[in-house]
């Protein structure tokens, strides 16, 4: 009896977990379906097309009866054969074993990714120049898939827009919104699933996020726009009149893949022309498990243009996401302006940093006391997450960086304690990259190289000093641009033989529209705050979506892969000095850092020559990568026997880059580039290579007679020697009169080749 007792609550413990386990398994969950293509053409029919999805639901369990809810969530038509479900785990493996069901993806939440920026791109007010020409982006239709848009605000003014083209098909949520809504600029915002709050609110934004880089792409002319006096001047994005489409798919910073992939497949059916993507996807996911590159290509193949975030969670190798050859892959670079702060030391040594917090007699005053918790190497205690008020009240206290977005909150806690001001130091691998946040309190953001030296200060020194001397706006700074340090580094882990990333823009310290948002708690009751500064490859994302419109105004003809090699083969590779782009420790930067280089927009809308792709060319990359057929049908959403296709390499694609897996024989790829440039051009082979390695392009010259010509040419690549085990990078280069059509060649280290 006494051990029949003892097991009893053994037995109720036991009875509990299996209790939770059973609810766990009836409770519904939300799927993507991916289905097999259909045969027919009913799919034209929203209600059919509804019906035919219906059919796939496993008929109502008892665990589901008093589940009231709709179960299918979404139903998409254009970028996914498939739909978004509530699903018991029951269900969810019923439906696995239909025939006809591809995959099943569980829900994902994936996580979000100006005044000088068109200036430091060349992008200049006057009659003649090509930002004029192109009407600043007018009649081009920008997608955003984001966290919505604060529709009333000045930079999505219409004044100098025509109505929507006749192609446009969407609509607009924003109609009973007093203060703003739609418009000859907006000309449509909808929001889906969880961002939408039960399908009743409209897209407003509630992160920030979605205005800031909505003003970057296509943001209007705003006059005296500026932060709290800080980059003073006309705000405007790249196409200031391009057409904006908002899709509302995150709710805050929460980005759900059903939503998006509603996002996406809307966007494709109201007529966008390109679509800006400032959210992170799966890393390293094969093409076929990833539905973010599997929607796109659906927008690739109906001539959609997509700029997509290369993430930031650089500088790691092979960190970048969005990484399929159908999407342009942006990376964050830095600009030549800086808001100057200057901490003075006792000793008289001086170091500059970056901080929004500017006040108007530009001084801190005196010199004060100067104290680093972290002198002893406590962790916590560096970057100032443990402090004692009596250690730092009336002092300047240096904090190691945590992460890039908790700057704020680290001299928030400093002044808490009563930190009189902040030094903020970078760690190690963040290097060079510094940040003009809002502090709260006196501040500067340092390098690593000059937080260094203050802490050698500081325990070095009985009683150390500094001062935070603040010097506004400063325009020159120098070198830039450069490579941010959280911009996410290639290669590619689902595709490492072609280059990605494919282009850098700017991304540090963005001037972008303010919608007041739960992420910037500290600002929410400042009415006049009108703009803000922002940095990632989310800001960086948007000036390439902006860039393509420009292009794509221009050149309405073209192709997608025609506007990525304009901007990929026409980018710089040295800096504002002249010397090359460096990386955020100021070494060379490597293609796997910045991409092709860094935008010049003033050449991508006259590149000469361009290397075209269209969706069969991507099917034989495709068959090529060794995924099946069944792989490249979940792709392409059409029936593929690689057998009959003649499957192509990744070297062997037609795209602006080359990355060569060199061993000891030499490999030879082929390229043929389209004459978009004047009719009667000729171009010679230039190739800058080091001298370890040796290039031969048949033929070496290449002669046009007419526009749209297309000409092919080999390029064979070996080493002279002994393979470096570091690989080597350097340069093709088809030179005219008028052009220099560039593209980088990358044999991969050793590691990655084998």
């Amino acid at each position: 009896m006494r051990t029949q007792k003892s097991l009893l609550p053994l037995l109720l413990l036991l009875s509990a977990a299996a209790l939770l386990a059973v609810a766990d398994a009836m409770e519904r969950k939300n799927y993507v379906v991916h289905l097999e293509p259909r045969d027919d053409d009913d799919s034209g029919s929203a209600g059919s097309l509804e019906e035919w999805h219906q059919s796939f639901l496993p008929e109502a369990t008892l665990d589901s009866a008093a589940d009231d809810a709709p179960r299918i969530i979404h139903s998409y038509s254009h970028v996914l054969t498939g739909f978004a479900a509530r699903l018991t785990d029951a269900e969810a493996e019923t439906l696995r074993s239909k025939e006809g069901c591809l995959r099943l993806y569980p829900e994902e939440f994936l996580p979000l990714a100006t005044t000088h920026s068109p200036g430091f791109l060349g992008l200049h007010m006057g009659k003649d120049g090509f930002w004029s020409r192109s009407g600043f982006g007018r009649g081009v239709v920008i997608g955003l898939l984001d966290t919505g848009i604060l529709p009333s605000h000045p930079s999505f003014n219409d004044a100098g827009l025509p109505p929507p083209p006749k192609k446009w098909k969407g609509t607009c949520q924003f109609r009973s919104i007093a203060g703003g809504g739609c418009s000859n600029k907006v000309i449509g915002a909808r929001a889906f699933g969880s961002a939408a709050i039960n399908n009743t609110a409209p897209p407003v934004d509630d992160a920030g996020h979605g205005t800031h880089t909505a003003s970057t792409a296509a943001g209007n002319f705003v006059q005296n726009a500026d932060v709290r006096g800080n980059a003073h001047g006309t705000a405007s994005g790249m196409a200031p009149h391009a057409h904006l489409a908002i899709y509302k798919v995150c709710a805050r910073s929460r980005c759900s893949i059903m939503d998006i992939v509603a996002g996406l497949d809307a966007a494709v059916k109201d007529g966008v022309d390109v679509l800006s993507f400032s959210i992170s996807a799966t890393d390293g996911a094969q093409f076929n498990y990833d539905l973010i590159a599997i929607a796109t290509f659906k927008a690739m193949e109906h001539g959609i243009f997509v700029s997509a975030a290369a993430g930031n969670d650089g500088p790691a190798a092979g960190s970048i996401t969005n990484g399929a050859p159908w999407m342009l892959t942006v990376a964050a670079g830095t600009m030549d302006r800086a808001i100057r702060t200057t901490v003075r030391l006792g000793n008289g040594q001086e170091f500059d940093g970056e901080s929004l917090f500017q006040p108007r007699n530009n001084t801190a005053g005196r010199p004060l006391p100067l104290v680093f918790p972290g002198r002893n190497g406590d962790p916590e205690a560096r970057d100032c997450s443990t402090l004692v008020e009596a250690e730092v009240r009336g002092k300047v206290v240096l904090c190691e960086s945590r992460s890039i977005t908790e700057h704020v909150e680290q001299g928030q806690m400093v002044s808490a304690y009563g930190g009189a001001g902040m030094i903020l130091m970078n760690k190690a691998a963040e290097g060079y990259t510094t940040f003009a946040d809002a502090h709260v309190l006196p501040a500067s953001h340092v390098s690593y190289a000059a937080g260094s030296k203050i802490a050698a200060y500081v325990k070095s020194t009985p009683k150390p000093t500094a001062t935070i001397t603040f010097r506004g706006t400063v325009m020159g700074s120098s070198p830039a641009p450069s490579v941010a340090f959280f911009s996410s580094r290639g290669s590619n882990k689902a595709g490492p033989s072609i280059l990605k990333l494919d282009i850098t823009g700017p991304g540090m310290n963005i001037l972008v529209a303010w919608a007041p948002s739960e992420m910037h708690p500290q600002f929410a009751d400042d009415v006049s705050l009108t703009f803000f500064m922002e940095s990632g490859t989310s800001m960086s994302t948007p000036h390439l979506s902006g860039i393509a419109a420009i292009i794509k105004s221009l050149h309405p003809s073209w192709s997608p892969a025609a506007i990525k090699s304009a901007i990929m083969t026409s980018s710089n590779t040295a800096d504002h000095a002249g010397v090359p782009i460096k990386d955020e420790q100021y070494r060379r930067a490597s293609f796997y850092s910045m991409g092709a280089g860094y935008v010049n927009p003033s050449r991508a809308v006259d590149p000469g020559l361009v290397y075209d792709l269209g969706a069969g060319e991507y099917v034989a990359y495709l068959c090529g990568l060794g995924i099946g057929d069944d792989g490249v049908k979940e792709i392409t959403g059409r029936r593929i026997a690689c057998a009959k296709l003649k499957a192509i390499t990744e070297a062997e694609l037609n795209y602006p880059s080359l990355v060569v897996k060199l061993m000891s024989h030499p490999i030879t790829v082929r390229r043929t580039v389209t004459n978009v440039g004047k009719a009667n051009s000729v171009y010679t082979a230039v190739v800058d290579m080091p001298k370890g390695v040796s290039v031969v392009v048949r033929p070496p010259m290449l002669r046009f007679t007419r526009v749209n010509e297309k000409l092919s040419f080999t390029v064979t690549v070996r080493w002279n020697g002994p393979p470096a085990v570091a690989g080597a990078e350097g340069n093709l280069k088809w030179v005219s009169s008028e052009h220099v059509v560039r593209s980088p060649i990358v044999i991969p280290p050793a590691k990655a080749s084998a």
